[in-house]
């Protein structure tokens, strides 16, 4: 039982490692990805302070109702946590945001992406940032 448990553990870990990833695009800029056909669920925290620099989405077709949100879970806690993006995914193909303002976060703040995705349409996410440390 206890092997095939961990069997088990090993792929689904080789599941989730393969839908999000993060790569460094240049000494300072990096980029997470996640992709799937679910409800996109990713978080953002790279360990280290950093500034979001842009936010991409790619759908395989337009008519996927519900809201992409970008919401803040603050290291100083629940009472700081914002969402800082909304966007109704209804007629969206392509989406690319550049935040209008510096977002700045310390090293234990994350960045959570959420999509209820009920029309189970193929994302690409990709999330471009600046570690500032």
């Amino acid at each position: 039982m206890k092997k095939g448990l961990c069997c088990l553990l090993i792929v689904i870990f080789a599941f989730v490692s393969l839908a999000y990833a993060a790569t460094q695009v240049s000494n300072r800029i990096w980029k997470d990805t996640a992709t799937g056909a679910v409800a996109l669920a990713t978080t953002v925290a790279p360990g280290v302070a950093w500034r979001l620099d842009s936010v991409r989405i790619h759908l395989s077709a337009a008519g996927a109702a519900g809201n992409l949100t970008a919401t803040v879970d603050a290291a100083a806690g629940g009472e700081y946590d914002a969402v800082v993006w909304s966007q109704d995914m209804t007629s969206v193909t392509d989406l690319v945001w550049f935040p209008e303002r510096d977002l700045i976060f310390t090293a234990t703040d994350e960045l959570d992406f959420a999509w209820a995705n009920a029309s189970t349409r193929t994302y690409g996410l990709e999330v471009y940032y600046t570690k500032l440390n």
